[in-house]
């Protein structure tokens, strides 16, 4: 009886963890210059699962990133994080975060992340952005619209 419930509680434990042991931890850096161009977010676009972290990594300096406040899913906390500063955040919430570099949005410095089964929002089409922003922004609510992963 003893090992029968000892075997039960260590199942029960496993289980109780398996969901924060199956997060994943992706980076993002963000760049004066990448394979896209200049001022962007390397990957600049995520499909991750709920629970899953971002590490947005300044590999040049005078970044940050933020969310966009139009284009995150509703009831979703934004962020902000500091300039020149490493960023970690947990993703829980179901839906599309559109994400900027404050300093360079008017250079186009955007990204989108996917989190779970969503769908982008129409509203987000409707958002205006500097114009490149808004293009590199376009794109990637194409991308996402065709169920395209990183």
């Amino acid at each position: 009886m003893m090992k029968t419930f000892s075997a039960l509680l260590a199942s029960l434990v496993l289980f109780a963890f398996a969901g924060s042991a199956l997060a994943e931890t992706f980076e993002v850096k963000m760049l004066n210059r990448g394979e896209k161009g200049p001022m962007v977010f390397e990957p600049d676009y995520l499909e991750i699962q709920p629970g899953d972290k971002v590490v947005f990594v300044p590999t040049h300096k005078s970044h940050n990133a933020a969310t966009i406040d139009e284009m995150i899913p509703e009831g979703a906390e934004g962020f902000k994080s500091k300039i020149n500063e490493q960023f970690e955040t947990t993703f829980d919430q179901v839906g599309f975060y559109g994400i900027k570099c404050s300093p360079h949005i008017g250079m186009g410095m955007v990204m989108m992340i996917k989190v779970g089964e969503a769908t982008v929002p129409e509203t987000y089409a409707s958002i205006k952005l500097p114009p490149r922003a808004q293009t590199r922004m376009d794109a990637l609510i194409a991308q996402a619209g065709q169920g395209s992963a990183q």
